[in-house]
């Protein structure tokens, strides 16, 4: 009885003939990620020294698709982002996320918030996207820009990463202007 139990299990184990190319074509069949994971930290590093940290309660890995691989952020996401001198410059949240590989473009979506820690400067918005290759945020909905001297609401707005330099289409609000310049 002992052997032919043996017998069955290996037999059922050698006839499955999946690879891993399989697997990862069934799950992009069925629209299921390759990989999960959970209260997610991760650090980015460019020549040993820390350009980022990502903080998310749920990642889905979804790299299996051929034409457009991502991540998703179903309960949202928290980068922050540092400087040279290794100041945690840029902060950025939303409620959820998707981050595609190929174009290094992600889409953040509801209560997004970018905060320049060292220029006190914050945006506020319900959806934004960052394309991480030029280091630009781009957003047609409407904002708050929030600076040491200013308010600034209005719909459509396209900064740099840190909030340096901005375009807006629809302003409105209180803004301090130097002559000079």
């Amino acid at each position: 009885m002992k052997s032919i139990t043996i017998v069955a299990t290996v037999v059922m184990l050698f006839s499955c003939t999946n690879n891993s190319q399989q697997v990862r074509d069934f799950l992009a069949d069925k629209n299921l990620p390759i990989g999960v994971a959970k209260k997610a930290f991760h650090v980015y590093k460019d020549s040993g020294r820390i350009t980022s940290k990502l903080y998310t309660p749920l990642m889905l890995d979804f790299s299996n698709r051929e034409e457009h691989p991502y991540s998703e952020f179903p309960k949202g996401i928290r980068i922050v982002n540092f400087e040279k001198n290794g100041i945690d410059s840029v902060t950025i949240t939303g409620d959820y996320a998707l981050s595609y590989a190929k174009t290094e473009v992600s889409e953040i979506i509801g209560n997004v918030v970018i905060l320049n820690h060292s220029e006190d400067k914050k945006l506020e918005t319900e959806q934004m996207y960052w394309d991480q290759k030029t280091k630009y945020f781009f957003s047609e909905k409407p904002f708050l820009l929030i600076t040491k001297t200013d308010t600034i609401k209005g719909t459509g707005f396209e900064s740099k990463e840190d909030l340096s330099k901005w375009v807006s289409k629809k302003i409105s609000g209180q803004i301090t202007t130097n002559e000079e310049e």
